[in-house]
């Protein structure tokens, strides 16, 4: 697994439970190191070790913990630059949605070796979507939930979200947008200015 992963994980649970949360975990876990390097390349088992320290510490399901992830990849300030890469998706949630398939290209223009799941966006019908994440690490599909509510937040549009059941290397998430204005959302500027006062 990819570094920044690992420190991501690191970093959800740091900002949001404490650095004792943090030594808790990977006491737990059986880390060598208190923290990750985000560019070397670690086994997967110590990620999977990871979130199960994290799960077990919370006292939470894993589904719900790696949504957490997804949300706090968007919404923390510590992240301000991950959430930049994805609002130039573009500027309303449905361009944001359809900017998808291109995420691990674009990933790969920032991080060389960094490689992300496969995603497919399908339009059923008119605000009717589904999103098809392919990857041999079981999970990403809700670290997507995450991702697609905090953006549908972060755009102010409206949606529900529905994890479809995984099978092999794929999952579903079912994407029904009931309103693409439907709050003044977060402010963003593509040219990344600040304003002149």
């Amino acid at each position: 697994m990819h570094g920044l992963v690992n420190r991501a994980i690191e970093g959800f649970v740091r900002d949001s439970y404490g650095a004792d949360a943090w030594r808790e975990v990977t006491r737990r876990a059986g880390l060598e190191v208190s923290s990750f390097e985000p560019m070397l390349t670690y086994d997967d088992k110590l990620t999977e070790d990871i979130l199960g320290a994290i799960v077990h510490h919370l006292g939470k399901p894993r589904d719900e913990v790696l949504e957490d992830i997804g949300t706090y990849l968007v919404s923390h300030p510590n992240l301000e630059a991950l959430r930049r890469l994805l609002r130039f998706g573009g500027v309303g949630f449905v361009d944001f949605l359809h900017s998808l398939d291109d995420l691990p290209g674009r990933a790969r223009l920032a991080v060389e070796d960094l490689e992300l799941p496969r995603l497919e966006l399908r339009e059923h019908a008119a605000n009717l979507y589904s999103l098809v994440c392919r990857s041999p690490h079981h999970g990403f599909g809700h670290v997507m939930m995450g991702v697609l509510r905090a953006l549908a937040d972060d755009y102010g549009a409206l949606v529900l979200l529905e994890h479809g059941e995984a099978s092999g290397d794929c999952e579903v998430i079912y994407i029904t947008l009931i309103e693409s204005a439907y709050s003044k959302g977060r402010a963003f500027d593509l040219g990344g200015r600040a304003a002149l006062g």
